[in-house]
């Protein structure tokens, strides 16, 4: 009768379920109420919904935070850039704070494809560099140049050209080969000695650029000797002569 009774009771009131219990090796019997059922998988439905809120939420302010740290750490690269005569008076320390001011902005790039981005395309100022080349600071500065320095690059002919100014005004093109979406080979075709005397440029003159990080008008580079290049977008409507 008791058993019946309890039969009885639980098929009205709940639902009966046995599970094995591995760790004892025997049945263990529960009883899960209908009712309570229903509000736990309505709880779960709640809880559910509200993370789904905080989630969309959270989607749609991550890019304004991540914009503001773009120009926030845009900000003080270029601001500490600015008094180093684009690295020409650099210290060891001064390129150790631009490298990893750099690798922030990096870290922050919003143009995943740059080789694929018209952003890429026009003429660049020079900011900063490493490169030593470049910048020729083992010569007395009269012997430097002095006047803006340039490259530009064109992807949908993948072509590029640096361009000195005052008071060498040398030039030097070359052809792109991408080995990945930001990184290419760079085959130097053509020298122009003050801009006037073409000269061709031998086989091994080649290198690799990497960029890094782009947008409208900021592009951060690195060569296959590890230098850096910061560059301003100084005219977008700029060519690169098809040829030498």
């Amino acid at each position: 009768m008791a058993l019946a009774s309890f039969q009885t009771a639980s098929s009205r009131n709940g639902r009966l379920s046995a599970t094995l219990s591995p760790a004892l090796g025997k049945s263990s019997v529960f009883i899960m109420p209908e009712i309570g059922r229903k509000r736990q998988f309505l709880s779960y439905r709640v809880d559910v919904a509200r993370r789904m809120q905080a989630t969309n939420r959270l989607s749609e302010v991550l890019p304004f935070l991540k914009q503001g740290d773009k120009d926030a750490v845009k900000k003080e690269l270029l601001s500490e850039i600015e008094p180093l005569d684009r690295g020409a008076a650099a210290t060891e320390d001064d390129r150790m704070r631009i490298d990893k001011l750099a690798q922030k902005l990096e870290a922050l790039n919003p143009t995943k494809a740059p080789l694929k981005s018209p952003l890429l395309n026009g003429k660049w100022e020079l900011l900063y560099t490493t490169s030593q080349s470049i910048l020729k600071s083992n010569r007395p500065k009269l012997l430097r140049p002095n006047g803006p320095i340039y490259q530009a690059i064109n992807n949908d002919t993948l072509r590029a050209q640096n361009l000195e100014t005052w008071p060498f005004f040398n030039q030097v093109t070359a052809n792109l080969t991408p080995s990945s979406s930001s990184k290419v080979v760079v085959n130097f075709d053509f020298f122009k000695i003050a801009g006037l005397i073409p000269i061709k440029a031998p086989g091994r003159a080649r290198g690799e650029l990497d960029v890094t990080y782009l947008d409208e008008d900021l592009r951060v580079s690195r060569g296959d000797r590890g230098n850096l290049f910061v560059l301003k977008m100084f005219d977008r409507s700029y060519r690169v002569p098809t040829q030498g």
